[in-house]
């Protein structure tokens, strides 16, 4: 599959096959894919926990909030949750400041979903959560600060993209099937 149909694929997907269960191997690939990721300064402040195991995923999944402009809908569904989750850490022993870091973590999240999708999978970016209440239940150390969470399951649900003409809005939404449309700017409304 080429580059663009790649980045096409590579949905926040919010609905998820439970069978299809994520070995550690699978999601230490995909850190394995983000730790060449480029990295501000070099520094590489992160580390990254990995959740496949069924206790794991009790603690993590009450803990985040997903798809905030749908406050009707109580995604993920029951039955339709992720199997996985990496959450990535800074590490403040490597460096303390916790605001440097925000456009590497998206770079890291961004590689962490790519290399998903490219085996099959699919994932979505939470950044609604407490770091602290996740750190609690996780029992991480001190200097281990959750930045962000990346869901990880084979995806069971449809989302269509759509162009959204100049004036139209771009808020994703769902019709009465539950498709998950996700409208985009065009090519030609984001170049200057």
């Amino acid at each position: 599959m080429d580059f663009l149909e790649l980045t096409k694929k590579s949905r926040s997907w919010r609905g998820y096959d439970e069978t299809r269960k994520i070995a550690r191997e699978e999601l230490a690939a995909f850190v394995n894919c983000a730790r060449f990721a480029p990295s501000s300064v070099n520094r590489q402040p992160f580390q990254y926990y990995l959740a496949c195991e069924q206790a794991q995923l009790d603690l993590i999944q009450p803990l985040t909030g997903w798809a905030r402009a749908l406050p009707e809908k109580r995604l993920p569904y029951p039955g339709k949750r992720p199997t996985a989750f990496i959450v990535i850490c800074q590490n403040t022993v490597w460096d303390p400041d916790l605001t440097r870091y925000q456009r590497d973590v998206g770079i890291v999240a961004q590689t962490i979903l790519l290399a998903a999708t490219e085996a099959g999978l699919g994932g979505i970016m939470i950044g609604n959560f407490s770091p602290e209440k996740l750190s609690a239940a996780l029992k991480l150390p001190e200097n281990l600060v959750p930045m962000l969470v990346v869901a990880i399951g084979k995806p069971d649900e449809t989302v269509a993209l759509t162009e959204a003409a100049p004036g139209e809005s771009i808020k994703y939404y769902r019709d009465e099937n539950d498709v998950h449309y996700v409208p985009k700017r065009r090519l030609e409304d984001v170049i200057l």
